[in-house]
């Protein structure tokens, strides 16, 4: 099996940017260890303090923000950082080339109970800026140089790209090494499976709602299929599926605080899973327009998503 090292080179990938993912690749192993270790190494439960969206913060979720802001901040090629868990971008080094934006534990609401977690990134080009301006972190998704996501389950997985389709690798306990699994994988066009957290129904806009009632009736409906309902909680895994066999996976508008357009933050995980997902050959949509076409105004913006198999996709967005 060929290591992620030697697809860089297969693909020649410039080394820098093999450089600035190897520097969130290192990070991701140690996440990966203290997942392992669990209660033993005494990472679950809460940190007693909120991040800047107003959550509680897991320990885990601090403790893996500070292993990849301090290891990316090291790295020389890096000009700075922008975290979900962080208020403001944090600078690096000021001959950097790159910008990386990370969601550093994704889905850690399902750490105390043993379930798949992630951390999502992407990478930007610095255009010269120094890290610590905003403004220089708001660039559409389609200027990112990669994007990808590392998948903390039964066994480790990266699933990543550098614009060259998605690859999987998993990691090999044994060399520490990232090997690839899956090459090129694709999402299958059509699907019977849907993810969206249905407690939320009664807040969703009518051409939603109208939607997954079609979805609900299955064979007897407008649709003429049976679907499947899958509900992870963790967009990494939610996203997995879809790659590995397809599906559609929503988090759309709702009414509840129009302060709040989504859920999902735009840089942190609307971005670089759309670069994913469309690398693979399936659509994401916020609705409107595909998610990599928005031009962010803020670094911890919010986005409606419907990504997935490009089939069901289109069907989603055909209600109006």
């Amino acid at each position: 099996m060929q290591t992620v090292q030697q697809i860089f080179e297969q693909n020649q990938t410039p080394k820098p940017l093999v450089t600035a993912i190897n520097a969130v690749l290192d990070a991701s192993k140690e996440i990966a260890f203290l997942l392992q270790q669990g209660a033993m190494g005494g990472v679950l439960g809460c940190a007693d303090q909120e991040n800047v969206q107003g959550e509680t913060q897991k320990k885990l979720d601090v403790i893996s923000n500070d292993l990849l802001k301090d290891t990316l901040k090291a790295c020389p090629v890096v000009a700075g950082i922008a975290s979900e868990e962080e208020d403001f971008p944090v600078p690096a080094n000021k001959d950097g080339e790159f910008l990386v934006i990370f969601d550093p534990l994704d889905g850690s609401s399902n750490i105390d109970i043993n379930v798949t977690v992630g951390t999502i990134f992407s990478i930007l080009p610095s255009n010269g800026g120094d890290g610590s301006d905003e403004k220089t972190y708001l660039q559409s998704g389609r200027k990112q140089l990669a994007a990808g996501y590392v998948l903390y389950g039964p066994s480790t997985l990266l699933v990543m790209t550098t614009g060259q389709g998605v690859d999987i690798f998993t990691l090999d306990p044994t060399t520490k090494e990232f090997k690839l699994t899956d090459c090129q994988s694709k999402i299958t066009p059509s699907t019977q499976e849907f993810a969206i957290n249905m407690s939320n129904q009664r807040f969703w806009a009518k051409p939603m709602q109208d939607y997954v009632a079609d979805l609900l009736q299955g064979e007897e409906g407008k649709l003429g299929k049976r679907y499947n309902m899958r509900w992870v909680a963790a967009m990494v895994a939610e996203v997995h599926r879809i790659i590995s066999r397809g599906g559609i996976f929503m988090y759309p508008w709702d009414n509840r605080d129009p302060k709040k357009p989504g859920k999902l933050r735009l840089m942190y995980e609307g971005n670089p899973m759309s670069m994913l997902v469309e690398q693979a050959g399936g659509l994401s949509s916020n609705g409107d327009i595909a998610i990599m076409d928005i031009e962010p105004e803020k670094i911890h913006q919010r986005v409606p998503v419907i990504l997935g198999s490009k089939e069901e996709v289109e069907m989603a967005l055909s209600y109006k």
